[in-house]
């Protein structure tokens, strides 16, 4: 009995270590991708040590701040990064110039300094996306399978990235003609325009949404007037509706700006469904889905004003 209890344990630790190594750990390698104006922009790269060697898809993050501060390693991000990294994901988390730094809080009569912060990350977002592009076969990346997410500011950058390409923005020259992100992920995002209601000349690519409805820092709606503003989720998820364009909404209720932060810890799941569903398999489905969490507290007390004062 000895015997078999010593020989049971032997191959239990035997299992507990295969599934150790088999699980692998994550490798960070920093890169320069791009020096703006004497600023050197950097990514850093995430992945499995034991990632496969066939090409990989690509998840690129932009981290939030106001596009007045904020860091690409901010140790909030990191359970988002590992997770991806462990599915066999390459993520890149990228620096961008932070237009905002040192300006007054945007409003209708101010919104220049605000519209130039975001031409000048989503400049930074494409020129990050052109590295990996030119660079994807030594990092093993899947060209046709690069998605764009960010928080807060970095959301903004990504939807208005999107929206740009799919425009034929002059900045969208620096990308391939050809080239279309696979999917946009938003965490309390919108996009800044002049026009009214966002419209697409192309599709734009499948896109989550996630969106407090108490949000005062980023709107849950919109904010501005006639034809110029910021245009939350609920307004531009309506654009995606009338037009039938894919997308999943997670809109929850009562809930502040935290939504900027709090889906890269409790919605990673969700997050990944969305990926398989929406980006791989290319199903065509428009999802909302309406959270009321009766334990969260909320803080609402962050607006524009106080933000940057």
């Amino acid at each position: 009995m000895k015997m078999l209890h010593k020989r049971l344990s032997i191959v239990f630790a035997s299992l507990l270590l295969s599934l150790s190594l088999a699980a692998g750990t994550i490798e960070k390698e920093t890169r320069l991708f791009a020096v703006k104006e004497g600023v050197e922009l950097k990514m850093d790269l995430y992945r499995s040590d034991s990632a496969s060697i066939l090409p990989q898809p690509c998840l690129i993050f932009v981290f939030g701040g106001g596009f007045k501060d904020g860091q690409r390693d901010a140790g909030i991000y990191l359970p988002y990064f590992h997770y991806f990294a462990d599915k066999g994901f390459t993520v890149a988390s990228i620096d961008y110039r932070l237009g905002m730094k040192g300006e007054k809080a945007p409003g209708l009569r101010n919104y220049k300094p605000l519209l130039n912060a975001i031409h000048l990350a989503v400049e930074d977002l494409y020129a990050a996306t052109g590295y990996l592009l030119e660079h994807a076969d030594e990092l093993y990346i899947d060209p046709s399978r690069c998605i764009i997410s960010g928080s807060s500011a970095g959301a903004i950058t990504v939807l208005q990235a999107d929206y740009m390409k799919q425009n034929n923005h002059p900045l969208a020259e620096m990308l391939p003609a050809a080239f279309r992100y696979a999917g946009v992920i938003s965490f309390a995002g919108g996009i800044f325009s002049t026009e009214g209601l966002p419209s697409y000349t192309k599709r734009p690519a499948p896109t989550l949404f996630f969106h407090g409805t108490a949000d005062r820092l980023v709107p849950y709606n919109k904010t501005g007037l006639f034809h110029l503003g910021m245009f939350g989720s609920r307004q531009l998820v309506k654009r995606f509706r009338e037009e039938r364009y894919p997308f999943t909404f997670y809109s929850i209720e009562g809930v502040g700006h935290e939504m900027a932060e709090v889906p890269m810890k409790e919605y990673l799941p969700e997050i990944e469904r969305f990926i398989t569903d929406l980006v791989l398999d290319r199903k065509q489905w428009m999802t909302e889905t309406r959270h009321k969490d009766l334990l969260r507290q909320s803080d609402t007390s962050s607006t524009p004003g106080n933000y940057y004062n």
